[in-house]
């Protein structure tokens, strides 16, 4: 991120309601204690994932992607009463971390972990959802949204995090474009022309996508 985008992160951060102190623990402990700390949603991209959930007051959260747990405790907020988060992440040594948090935000028994493989998770829960929040691997989005599309409610939303890869999506023509960002770039279009959603594309931390199953 250049210095001119960094201090306009650093405002609107300044000008957002301000992060609770167990998210604020977990984003230090994620710095401390993981390889790739930046993977965290963190304070801004948090607090619009808790927003959109209280908004929209789902029944049932799908999250493909929990790293540390953060997103999957703010997306929590907006349940409704007796509602469940379903989380899934393939690392089991960050299981203890992410269920150290859940826990300490009391949220046990809403939010379901799931360690494995998500391309084989997803098929064995029955759903149906009303939010999905995918932010795993780059390369496998198209493969998620196949997968979850049927299991969304008609009014749900998909979000799909980190699509425009640090702007490397807007080389898609190039032969030296990372490999990542090509596979976004395919997501991305995938769902801009698929009838089913109404889709908006946000510049918001390294690029959020929003879709409403109609």
């Amino acid at each position: 991120m250049n210095d001119f985008l960094n201090k306009i992160n650093q405002y609107c951060e300044a000008h957002t309601s301000r992060q609770p102190p167990l998210l604020h623990q977990l984003e230090r402990e994620t710095h401390l204690k993981t390889l790739a700390p930046q993977m965290l949603s963190g304070h801004l991209q948090g607090q619009f994932l808790s927003l959109i959930s209280k908004l929209h007051r789902p029944k049932a959260i799908l999250e493909i992607g929990t790293f540390t747990g953060y997103s999957a405790i703010c997306l929590a907020q907006g349940l409704q009463e007796g509602g469940v988060l379903h989380t899934i992440d393939a690392d089991p040594e960050l299981e203890h971390i992410i269920r150290k948090y859940v826990a300490l935000a009391g949220l046990e028994d809403k939010i379901r972990l799931h360690i494995g493989d998500a391309a084989v998770v997803v098929p064995s829960l029955a759903g149906p959802f009303d939010l999905v929040f995918i932010d795993a691997g780059k390369q496998e989005y198209g493969l998620y949204y196949d997968l979850v599309i049927d299991k969304v409610n008609p009014g749900g939303l998909i979000i799909a995090d980190n699509v425009l890869w640090s702007g490397k999506v807007l080389d898609s023509s190039g032969r030296e474009q990372d490999e990542d960002a090509a596979f976004l770039h395919r997501f991305s279009k995938k769902v801009q022309l698929d009838e089913r959603v109404e889709n908006i594309m946000l510049p918001l931390r390294d690029g959020l996508l929003i879709a409403r199953k109609s």
